[in-house]
């Protein structure tokens, strides 16, 4: 059993810690975490992925999209309880009533067996692969559909230890922050198919 009674604690603390972080701060942060994502092999050999749209100072990946431009990329929107993977246009995004920005329910959708990677956010990540969401597990219902890589992208700041995971909570193949990627799929997976990658 996970200590799910530390959650809550824990989204403050790492809440706290992302939103203390100055605009110019995360601009060099989402630049630099950016350039690390796209030194990575996962990556530069994917054909799909999905990414997110940066929240409240969540690392900003659009330098990535125009770093690996072959990418056929996608983005999240919530449906019901859901995260529905659609074609990343620009353009036609909306407003969600939440305040973040999503594609339309019209965009293409994109099946999750067919994504290569998966970029996912978090409140804080650990070494082991260990994600501390935001709550709603939204991130945990869709991953379990997909095959793709797992890596996730946070702030040196949100990078925790030991978090507290129950059984429906997903871990990730990769951490990645501007200073360091950490291979973390042979600590959790009985099964390791995704061969050597180096992170940097």
């Amino acid at each position: 059993m996970g200590r799910g009674h530390d959650k809550p604690v824990l989204r403050e603390r790492f809440g706290e810690a992302r939103e203390a972080l100055s605009a110019a701060e995360v601009a060099a942060a989402s630049a630099a975490l950016c350039r690390r994502l796209a030194r990575m092999a996962v990556l530069r050999t994917a054909s799909t992925v999905m990414t997110y749209l940066a929240f409240r100072n969540e690392p900003d990946l659009n330098l990535l999209i125009d770093l690996l431009p072959k990418i056929h990329w996608t983005v999240p929107r919530m449906e019901g309880k859901e995260l529905v993977a659609h074609t990343y246009e620009p353009t036609q995004l909306v407003l969600h009533r939440y305040g973040m920005l999503e594609p339309p329910p019209d965009a293409p959708v994109v099946d999750p067996t067919q994504l290569d990677v998966v970029l996912v956010p978090g409140v804080s990540f650990d070494r082991h692969g260990g994600r501390l969401g935001f709550g709603g597990g939204f991130y945990d219902r869709f991953l379990v559909r997909t095959s793709a890589v797992r890596i996730g992208v946070l702030h040196d700041a949100c990078l925790g230890r030991d978090l507290p995971c129950d059984e429906h909570d997903q871990r990730m193949d990769w951490i990645v922050t501007p200073r360091e990627a950490v291979h973390c799929s042979p600590l959790w997976r009985r099964d390791d198919a995704l061969g050597p990658n180096t992170g940097d």
